[in-house]
């Protein structure tokens, strides 16, 4: 009999590269696929090729039973609610809960790297969410510990360049061994249509480490602008960020980031994407090439 494969957080840029990897990559049939989102009609796309699209709020414990009826396996993806401390753990754990009542016998989530001891500000909603995981009597889980996306740079690059290529951060030396999201969504549907068991800790990166420095470099190389990394305190980063209009909340989380990979917990490099997938991940330097034109628009 064919597993009933869920992907939480559907609608969101991860979710549709799941899914579409699941479709496309991996074979799946998409009536074995079931896709739970808060905004249903934003997939009316997937809804045609077959995929069961379910509405499931993590703030709605009611909805939530319905949504996760029937399923064998399931993406659990980390929710972005960061508007007030708490509100994502208590939405995670509220599906963890929902998860175990319902029988769903495999949940794989998307957590981040040393979530246990990292200095990012929201990472104990990783490590508690992963630790109700383990607790719970799921029977078997893969905790999916991803780096950060290339693609954050579409947010990132802008400022850059409206501040004459100037990349103020305080990440010192630290370095990061960041991942493409499409390569991170290949490797999460390839576990979440797998016939995996057992209990596991994996931890997604690209094959090199880069400082933020070196990123710079590679990027002025790519897109033939001059991009200089500038190395501040995380105090300087916090007060330049809400000066020019961020909220000081948001300042401080994006801040720690900074702080948690000059603390050295964003650089380990490991081979757990090519285990899982078989192939390597794309490198920065390719991921830029394939992106100029796009990054290029950006200033």
């Amino acid at each position: 009999m064919s597993q009933k494969l869920l992907v939480s957080g559907a609608s969101g840029h991860l979710g549709q590269l799941v899914l579409l990897h699941l479709i496309a990559t991996l074979k799946v049939d998409p009536v074995n696929i079931v896709a739970a989102t808060r905004r249903p009609d934003g997939l009316s796309a997937f809804a045609n090729k077959g995929v069961s699209v379910r509405f499931a709020d993590f703030e709605d414990k009611a909805s939530l039973g319905p949504a996760f009826d029937g399923i064998d396996r399931m993406l659990l993806i980390s929710t972005d609610a960061l508007d007030r401390p708490g509100r994502r753990l208590e939405q995670q754990l509220s599906a963890v809960r929902v998860a175990e009542e319902a029988g769903i016998g495999h949940v794989i989530y998307t957590s981040m790297p040393n979530a246990d001891k990292a200095s990012v500000i929201v990472a104990p909603d990783h490590a508690r969410t992963e630790a109700a995981i383990e607790a719970s009597g799921i029977p078997a889980w893969t905790i999916l510990r991803m780096h950060w996306y290339f693609e954050n740079l579409y947010m990132t690059l802008p400022g850059i360049l409206h501040n004459a290529g100037q990349w103020f951060h305080a990440a010192g030396e630290g370095k990061l061994a960041n991942i493409s999201r499409d390569d991170l969504a290949l490797a999460a549907a390839t576990v979440l249509a797998g016939h995996t068991e057992g209990k596991q800790v994996l931890t997604l990166s690209g094959e090199e480490a880069l400082t933020t420095a070196e990123q710079a470099d590679l990027i002025s190389r790519a897109l033939d602008r001059k991009i200089t990394a500038i190395s501040i305190t995380e105090k300087s980063l916090v007060e330049g960020m809400t000066k020019a209009g961020m909220p000081e909340h948001f300042a401080r989380i994006f801040a720690s980031f900074d702080v948690n990979t000059a603390d050295g917990f964003a650089g380990t490099v490991t081979g757990d994407f090519r285990r899982i997938t078989g192939v390597g991940p794309q490198s920065f330097s390719d991921w830029l090439a394939n992106n100029k034109a796009a990054l290029q628009a950006l200033g």
